[in-house]
């Protein structure tokens, strides 16, 4: 699949990046962004200049995070549109509070048979009543990406980082599915563009195009979970941030668990060490706690993401396969953990 580097580079040369024709297109149009009802195609909006959707159109400007999300390794490429005039807002928290009839755009795809091809794109509308999260799956023919509100099951071969073959059946969630993980008091939010987790080139990006005001605060990023040049504890805890966290935190979908799983959590009873689960059951695997210090392999957190099988693993959306990497990272983690 293109690199972000890459994908940047063809989307400020301005050029078509796929055999698919290109045509010309108005520009973003606000008012379908903020008024009720669901589009039923993705170009309603006019986020992309030609039919495939590798071109950002004015005003949508590609980004990156620090660390990712974990989905079944399928590429993403981040948008995030802000109508002329309006700035986002970074909170004392350092969670970016954008206007209403702003988007944030992800599209998932893989390289198939030699191909980069576009599968799905996620979008969040800020409309005047909150946030609302729609998904849209891609056509054959990579020209359109039609709404889909119940989510759609799509066969992908594909080869991991490691080269290995994967075959898998990738699930496009449907519209509530991206409201179990969009969820904060209730209400539906984004996950990833925080203060921490946005790296320099994409702040330097958003300050320079006027998208986003500079607050005080100080919000050390997150690092790379990849990056094995960081320290073993900061990655793990980054790794569970942003693929945990949107659940397991104190105003989240899991907040009754008591599994805090934040990057500024400092209690290691809440982050699992030693934690009992709060309701038994097969989701423990018979072990005793979230985290044995120690032993990974008595740890229920190491046993649900090692898992595939429904009502067991985590994250309970999004995946279809283990994460190798993010798994042996953690394991990794808690394995150096002095046990008690």
């Amino acid at each position: 699949m293109r690199t972000f580097l890459a994908a940047t580079a063809l989307c400020v040369a301005g050029f078509a990046v796929s055999a698919a024709p290109t045509a010309p297109v108005a520009l973003v149009d606000d008012a379908v962004i903020t008024a009720k009802g669901m589009p039923k195609k993705l170009s309603d909006f006019g986020f992309f200049k030609d039919q495939a959707g590798w071109q950002p159109n004015k005003g949508v400007e590609l980004y990156q995070l620090n660390s990712p999300l974990f989905t079944d390794y399928a590429e993403k490429y981040r948008y995030i549109y802000i109508p002329t005039g309006k700035k986002a807002v970074a909170g004392g928290d350092g969670v970016v509070q954008f206007p209403v009839g702003s988007a944030l755009i992800k599209s998932f795809g893989y390289e198939i048979d030699g191909q980069d091809r576009l599968l799905e794109t996620r979008v969040l509308l800020h409309r005047a009543d909150g946030w609302i999260a729609l998904p849209y799956v891609w056509n054959a023919e990579q020209t359109e990406a039609t709404l889909k509100v119940a989510g759609k099951r799509i066969p992908v071969s594909f080869a991991d980082p490691s080269g290995n073959k994967r075959d898998i059946s990738y699930a496009a969630p449907n519209k509530n599915q991206c409201k179990e993980c969009h969820s904060l008091s209730g209400a539906v939010v984004p996950i990833g563009p925080k203060m921490r987790n946005l790296p320099h080139d994409t702040l330097d990006m958003l300050f320079s195009n006027a998208m986003l005001e500079k607050t005080a605060g100080n919000h050390p990023p997150i690092p790379d979970y990849a990056d094995d040049g960081m320290p073993l504890e900061s990655r793990a805890r980054a790794y569970l941030d942003i693929n945990c966290a949107h659940c397991h935190n104190r105003q989240g979908s899991a907040s009754n668990s008591g599994l805090f799983l934040t990057y500024e959590e400092e209690s290691p009873v809440h982050i699992g060490v030693g934690k009992r689960p709060v309701a038994a059951g097969r989701g423990s695997g018979g072990f005793e706690f979230a985290i044995a210090p120690g032993e990974p392999d008595q740890s229920i957190m190491m046993h649900r993401l090692k898992s595939l099988e429904p009502g067991v693993a985590m994250p309970e959306v999004g995946r279809s396969l283990v994460h190798e990497e993010g798994a042996a990272l953690l394991s990794e983690w808690i394995a150096a953990m002095e046990k008690e």
